[in-house]
């Protein structure tokens, strides 16, 4: 089970970005500012919202905490909230908006991944869900900024 949570946890992520990718280069065409708003709501999520966080509030792994080993490798370092949760929860968001079937096949790879990261003992529960509160906010806010003011 252990190799399972540690595919999930560290590996997940890189085919569903394979899938968004697909996603992006066969409607390239069709929706413009699809890449726009999918490098908007990260950067907002996880390079501004979360980093903001993480300045203010200090929070030790559960692996640090607990004094157990992880079972995915990584720095003891602060863990709220989950900038995995932020990242993949915000694109997608965006994906929802663009393709509502691809969009919940994304965003439920984005939780079974953030849980995988709670089971290797990477991040705490409510790591998981303000970074995808903050994820979902912050593509929300970029789409309706975006369809707003570039129509």
């Amino acid at each position: 089970m252990d190799s399972v949570i540690v595919f999930l946890g560290e590996y997940l992520g890189y085919i569903l970005l394979a899938g968004l990718l697909v996603f992006w280069w066969e409607n390239r065409k069709r929706h413009p500012r699809f890449f726009v708003e999918s490098i908007g709501a990260v950067i907002l999520s996880r390079g501004i919202i979360a980093e903001a966080i993480r300045f203010f509030v200090e929070r030790p792994r559960p692996f640090v905490e607990q004094n157990i080993t992880p079972l995915i490798e990584h720095a003891a370092s602060n863990c709220f909230p989950s900038w995995h949760a932020t990242r993949f929860f915000a694109l997608g968001t965006i994906l929802w908006f663009y393709n509502k079937t691809a969009g919940v096949f994304f965003l439920l790879g984005a939780a079974v991944l953030s849980m995988a990261r709670v089971f290797a003992f990477l991040h705490w529960p409510s790591d998981i869900v303000w970074g995808a509160a903050i994820g979902v906010a912050s593509g929300v806010l970029i789409v309706q900024l975006s369809r707003r003011f570039f129509k």
